[in-house]
């Protein structure tokens, strides 16, 4: 086996306190924050002078993690921060949930929009993306039972 398990999902925000609250409202669980920075740091990301705070939430099961980061040194930089659902790299992050349209209530209530529509697929699902703080796209997944 290659792969312990895949341990988290990093996505680089300019506001901390607003993505870490999208994704709290979502129901991930705070797990804890800090102030990273040192020579370590520079050598792993490849950049000089690094100074960043991190936050982790996770999944109410227990498996998946968020790590959410504020770069203060050196400045984050974006190509395209509304980037559409296309564009080459990680776009989006699945989340299966129990109550879309609840779920989608509330992320509004934290600035979100719908990127598209909330759509069926077949007798399975309903799904959407929703664009949160930082133009940050999740996936919306309910089972249809």
């Amino acid at each position: 086996m290659t792969i312990k398990r895949m341990d988290h999902v990093g996505v680089v925000v300019d506001d901390l306190e607003s993505a870490s609250a999208f994704f709290a409202e979502l129901g991930m669980e705070p797990v804890g924050e800090a102030l990273v920075r040192g020579r370590w740091v520079d050598r792993v990301v490849g950049l000089d002078d690094v100074r960043v705070e991190v936050a982790f939430l996770r999944t109410p099961d227990g498996y998946g993690q968020i790590e959410l980061t504020k770069f203060h040194s050196p400045a984050a930089t974006t190509a395209e921060p509304n980037a559409p659902a296309n564009t080459v790299g990680l776009r989006r992050i699945m989340f299966a949930v129990d109550d879309l349209d609840g779920v989608v209530a509330r992320l509004r209530t934290h600035g979100a929009e719908l990127v598209g529509e909330v759509d069926q697929y077949e007798d399975s699902y309903r799904l959407c993306y929703v664009r949160g703080p930082d133009g940050i796209i999740i996936a919306l997944s309910e089972e249809i039972e």
